[in-house]
């Protein structure tokens, strides 16, 4: 079952996760109850009233913000001005006498009770949803909590009083019969069946995800836990009760009533849980991140507006799906922020990531494209493969118009984007290399090229710029609904991840001298709580609603934020110094271009130790690292003056010419170490490099360190076998 879980999406993955959405709230109703959570909330707010979202949408009324802090949206001094007036207005009220308070509540009793009776009188359209400013009114009455650990809770929206974060709370189901009326007869997925390529629009699209949702309703008495079993790809081996092909299960809701159906989407609100994202596990045992159909809808809302997408109506966004859909990366780019603007996902083939991809990009040709770290650098390096072999004048002209590149989109990103007059010699290197290399990786029409769920590296960053396609960083979390941060083409710096989506505010909590500090969000995007686990929902969210990252960050004086580590991958010496991994890791990786991986090691010990994987091919198949280094790899050994082709002629020093070579690099790294405690000591090159299927890495290649340390412990322990103290050599050659 994990297999399907985790398997590349396709057309009809991402169905049955739109039909899921759209039938919902039944199965929430169906989800244990855990501990009642209490947080208390004022008991005056702002209750915004629009048609169809039901009366019990709660927002969330405005608070006070302690610590360091910024906030970006339109009009974002008025909404100060209106905080200002609220709590004076607080204040006041606080002085109220009781009678006072009872011909206020007697009086707010009446006001509900009317305001529901006209609501009631009033027919629901649900076909359309009205863009206008509801009106608001202050109501005395129970509201959600702002977090639920239950499957079937609700909880208080965070409304801001204007701009972005005013925006009217919609249900996916609104917004997708918004999508089908603006833009029906238009491409919405795409996907290859042998060489032909195969298209369904957004009509077809919606009809299909409601029967598909009539189809999960058919089976949900037999199966109150397990659905059923879906497979979408070839025919069935053995059949079984509740094992379906794609075919038969679409078929069990193609002739069932819309009633039942119809009555559920009735029932759901902008403020229940819409869909479960799991967490990589990278720091420590999955959550379920339960996220809000306000959630989802407000955040392609506002990530569609920020980046400037352009609706179909105009000119079609065209996106490549190759991520799973369990991950809220590709769930947001590949159906939600999609569907906002009526764009075309096209999917690519399974095997993408050990690939195909390129081969999908060059015929789809999108116009946004976001790659994880892994995917850029993987085609850094087949670029840089490429490269190597051509002839004397093509490098040279190469080298040329990187250089011409980088230092033009560098002028370029330091005047925000603006620049007086071209230069002749960009036009030139333009015409001569960049187009051509835009064009052999499918980005010719992609104006939007942007990274985020790992780390990446500046030199993959810097090596992108000087080929004229600047790669746009992004920072946010599942918790966030995806993107907290973005950078823009007017509107970046090189290992920034960008500044606040409007709409959002970010405070960095406790910060030191330097401004680092925890990184803590708060906005529509916050999810409601991790399903069933109340205890860790209070871990991730304060007393008063803000979002704990668990990440370090700080801002620039621009106002750029910078990521500096993850809290739970500190490594802390045995010396109590904290060290940040990633940034001694990327050093690493940037100075012996052979690794691919890099993973320091150190937490409670005397000293730094790393582990370190090299360059080689992936099974086309299964995924799995090879023994046979990349042809870049080899290139390198070559140029080195050693003859390894594969792995094993390496790992474990088994070549002492690559061994002083990486030995060298990481003296390089450890020069520029800040104090002793951070130089790299040990370190052991290992037999095979880490994957996704070997399970080192999650499903956006983000490296799993608790996995890696249980898988290596062996290797680990014989670091420390000896104590060494800093002044003690590196590692030694091996013997001849």
């Amino acid at each position: 079952m994990n297999d399907v879980l985790q398997s590349r999406p396709s057309g009809q993955h991402i169905l049955c996760l739109a039909a899921d959405r759209i039938q919902s709230t039944l199965t929430q109703s169906r989800e244990p109850a855990t501990r009642t959570e209490t947080r208390s909330l004022p008991t005056r707010m702002h209750l915004t009233v629009c048609e169809p979202t039901a009366m019990s949408t709660a927002m969330d009324p405005p608070r006070e913000v302690s610590y360091l802090q910024s906030s970006c949206g339109t009009g974002d001094s008025v909404a100060s001005l209106d905080d200002i007036a609220v709590d004076f207005i607080a204040n006041e009220s606080s002085e109220e006498s009781a009678g006072e308070r009872e011909e206020e509540i007697g009086a707010n009793t009446e006001l509900t009770n009317n305001l529901t009776d006209i609501l009631t009188e009033q027919p629901t359209h649900t076909e359309t949803v009205s863009a206008q400013r509801p009106d608001s009114l202050s109501l005395a009455m129970a509201e959600p909590e702002r977090w639920t650990s239950r499957g079937d809770g609700e909880v208080t929206l965070r409304m801001g009083e204007s701009g972005f974060a005013a925006e009217p709370p919609l249900t996916v189901d609104q917004m997708f019969k918004t999508a089908v009326e603006r833009f029906g007869s238009y491409t919405a997925l795409g996907w290859k069946e042998g060489e032909q390529t195969k298209t369904m629009n957004y009509q077809e699209y919606y009809q299909a995800c409601r029967t598909a949702a009539k189809s999960f309703l058919k089976v949900q008495d037999k199966l109150p836990h397990l659905k059923a079993i879906i497979q979408y790809k070839d025919a069935l081996k053995e059949k079984r009760p509740n094992l379906y092909t794609w075919v038969e299960f679409m078929e069990l809701g193609r002739d069932e009533s819309n009633s039942q159906l119809d009555d559920i989407i009735a029932t759901q609100k902008p403020n229940q849980c819409c869909t479960l994202i799991y967490t990589s596990g990278t720091t420590g045992q999955p959550k379920g991140v339960m996220l809000s159909h306000d959630n989802l809808t407000w955040t392609a809302f506002a990530v569609g507006r920020h980046v400037r997408l352009t609706e179909a109506t105009k000119s079609q966004e065209i996106v490549v799906s190759y991520l799973p859909l369990s991950h809220i990366a590709a769930q947001m780019v590949d159906i939600w922020v999609t569907m906002k603007v009526g764009g075309a996902t096209y999917f690519a083939q399974p095997d993408a990531l050990k690939g195909s991809l390129v081969n999908t990009m060059r015929e789809v040709r999108p116009t946004a494209f976001m790659g994880v770290p892994r995917v850029w650098e993987k085609m850094q390096e087949k670029m840089k493969s490429v490269g190597a072999k051509s002839s004397t004048v093509r490098r040279k002209v190469a080298v040329w118009a990187k250089g011409v590149g980088l230092k033009t989109n560098l002028s370029k990103m330091n005047q925000n984007g603006a620049m007086a007059r071209t230069p002749v010699n960009y036009r030139l290197a333009k015409k001569l290399v960049f187009r051509k290399v835009r064009k052999a990786l499918g980005l010719d029409r992609c104006t939007k090229c942007y990274t985020g769920a790992a780390p990446i590296t500046k030199d993959t960053l810097e090596f992108f710029l000087s080929l004229d396609i600047p790669v746009y960083e992004l920072y946010g979390m599942s918790e966030s609904t995806g993107p907290h941060t973005i950078s823009l083409p007017n509107a970046f710096r090189l290992t920034s991840v960008g500044k606040l989506i409007p709409g959002c505010e970010t405070k960095i909590h406790s910060p030191d001298q330097e401004g680092n500090g925890e990184i803590c969000f708060w906005g529509r995007h916050v999810f409601m709580g991790y399903l069933n686990q109340a205890d860790k929902t209070e871990d991730a969210l304060d007393a008063e609603g803000w979002l704990h990252s668990g990440d370090l960050g700080k801002h620039d004086d621009n106002g750029f934020l910078f990521i500096t580590g993850r809290i739970k991958e500190l490594i802390i010496t045995a010396g109590g110094e904290n060290i940040p991994p990633v940034p001694i890791e990327d050093a690493v990786k940037e100075a012996v271009s052979l690794v691919s991986n890099a993973m320091l090691i150190g937490d409670k010990r005397k000293f730094l130790a790393m582990l370190l994987t090299i360059k080689c091919q992936v099974n086309g198949d299964t995924g799995a690292p090879e023994d046979e280094l990349t042809p870049e790899a080899v290139e390198l050994c070559r140029k080195l003056g050693s003859n390894a082709t594969r792995v094993s002629e390496i790992a474990g020093g088994r070549d002492r010419v690559i061994h002083a070579a990486i030995q060298e690099g990481i003296n390089r790294v450890n020069e520029n170490a800040t104090s002793n405690a951070q130089r790299i000591q040990k370190w052991i090159i290992l037999d095979q490099d880490f994957s996704i299927t070997g399970g080192e890495l999650g499903p956006t290649m983000k490296l799993k360190r608790p996995v890696v340390m249980k898988m290596y412990k062996e290797q680990v322990e014989h670091f420390y076998k000896e104590v060494v103290t800093p002044s003690t050599p590196d590692n030694s050659l091996p013997p001849k």
